[in-house]
């Protein structure tokens, strides 16, 4: 019997927790009263990449669209570039204008099907000497994956791949999450 929990399962519990407790949780009190936690990949070592980034000369401004129709600034900071299953990849890494925060969006050939069609996010972790901590194991939803009611930028066509990324959350289904 497996009584420890992994840091990434711990991570999950207490996403978990918050979406059905926490009175700012992306879901609606009728759906927090129902939830029963959200679906995961299993994690993919595979897929925590230490990957270094080729940072843009010219630092861009792009407007992203959001879900409910707003705009949202953000620079293009660089590229990322790795390997999915044999398939070369390249990823658009952005900084939040306002914070400065790291930012990547992205829709993974599951789309619609596995994990949510208007893309996941991640938030790499600079790690120093122009490298960043990608882990795609900690790929989640944005809130408008859950309710309409929350606006989210909308991930961008240069971040669109055409390999799965198996890591990190799948699509959220009030009704399978209950199986979860």
């Amino acid at each position: 019997m497996r009584t420890i929990m992994t840091e990434l399962e711990q991570f999950r519990a207490q996403k978990d927790t918050f979406f059905k407790t926490h009175p700012q949780s992306p879901l609606t009190a009728e759906q927090q009263a129902a939830f029963a936690g959200l679906r995961y990949f299993p994690e993919n070592p595979d897929l925590r990449l230490v990957v270094p980034i080729e940072t843009f000369a010219e630092k861009d401004t792009v407007v992203m669209q959001t879900s409910t129709g707003d705009e949202r600034s953000y620079t293009r900071y660089g590229r990322l570039r790795f390997t999915v299953d044999g398939q070369d990849v390249t990823l658009t890494l952005y900084a939040d204008e306002d914070s400065g925060a790291f930012f990547l969006p992205f829709v993974d050939a599951l789309r619609g099907r596995e994990t949510y069609g208007a893309g996941r996010y991640l938030d790499p972790e600079p790690l120093g000497d122009g490298q960043f901590l990608v882990d795609f194991n900690l790929a989640y939803n944005p809130y408008c994956a859950y309710n309409d009611d929350w606006s989210c930028p909308l991930t961008p066509v240069e971040n669109w791949l055409a390999v799965p990324i198996r890591a990190g959350e799948k699509l959220f289904d009030e009704a399978k999450s209950l199986d979860a």
